[in-house]
């Protein structure tokens, strides 16, 4: 159980090394901290959490003071898909590309999700706590998505009037798979690619270039992770000219290849109930 779950009580960022590795992680920080995450900035305050998909990218700056506590889980012990009916955490504090990954939380929210890692973290030693264990992180997820979904930042109402943001991440969606050019994107609303590409950043916090490739690669994930498709059948329907090009694509943005992706990821129970 400990490869499947582990935590790391207050430690101080300073002494966390980069991480990219085949977990989904919950940090929860305690005080000023600057990072990046797939080499996108970040700066929170105060109290925050901040969430991890499995082989995204974590560097630390400038945050010798802070103070974090580290939840690691694999998703061979608590799958998110498995569960979204329970907890509504995929696409929300997970595998949200149009969204910051973390959250501002209040001293009570603090304080009651620190109470139950500690509590998890008594009983991680035993595999005969498996069960109590899954449920307390169930709780984290839980009330971590409810805050997340309260945050200014989820809800709509600091949406710009501009139709060239508010139709952007709706045309992505539609179109990422055969469209990859910002060009594409801009026309569509009468724009130059770089007055284009001001705003999206602008009002997302990446250029629309990443996030055309983070979309791909969100969909490359989930086709490895949830499904048994062959290699060179999710390179075909993500419209590569073949395999070889997919997984130098892949391996580009996500640091290891597709298939090595699969093997430490794993294929979620959700493929294999379905089969």
């Amino acid at each position: 159980m400990k490869d499947l779950i582990k935590i790391d009580l207050n430690k101080p960022v300073s002494s966390l090394k980069e991480r990219n590795a085949p977990y989904y992680y919950i940090l929860i920080v305690e005080g000023d901290a600057s990072f990046s995450i797939d080499f996108t900035e970040y700066n929170c305050t105060g109290k925050s959490l901040i969430f991890l998909s499995p082989y995204q990218l974590l560097q630390w700056h400038n945050s010798s003071d802070t103070l974090c506590t580290q939840l690691r889980f694999h998703g061979d012990f608590y799958c998110i898909e498995y569960h979204k009916k329970e907890v509504a955490c995929n696409g929300i504090l997970f595998n949200s590309i149009y969204h910051n990954p973390f959250i501002s939380i209040s001293e009570e929210v603090f304080e009651e999700i620190v109470s139950t890692v500690d509590k998890m973290n008594d009983l991680s030693h035993s595999d005969l706590d498996i069960s109590i264990i899954k449920t307390y992180l169930q709780l984290i997820l839980a009330l971590s998505s409810k805050e997340k979904q309260l945050h200014p930042s989820w809800t709509k109402e600091d949406v710009l009037t501009d139709d060239s943001i508010n139709g952007f991440q709706t045309l992505l969606e539609s179109s990422f798979l055969e469209s990859r050019e910002v060009a594409f994107y801009a026309s569509k609303f009468g724009l130059t690619n770089e007055t284009f590409s001001k705003k999206i950043k602008k009002h997302f916090g990446k250029p629309p270039t990443k996030l055309i490739q983070e979309r791909v690669v969100l969909e490359a994930k989930k086709l490895l992770h949830l499904t048994y498709k062959p290699i060179k059948e999710i390179a075909m329907e993500l419209c590569f000219e073949d395999e070889f090009y997919f997984s130098r694509y892949f391996k580009k943005e996500v640091c290891v290849s597709p298939k090595k992706f699969r093997e430490d990821v794993g294929i979620s129970i959700v493929a294999k109930k379905s089969r």
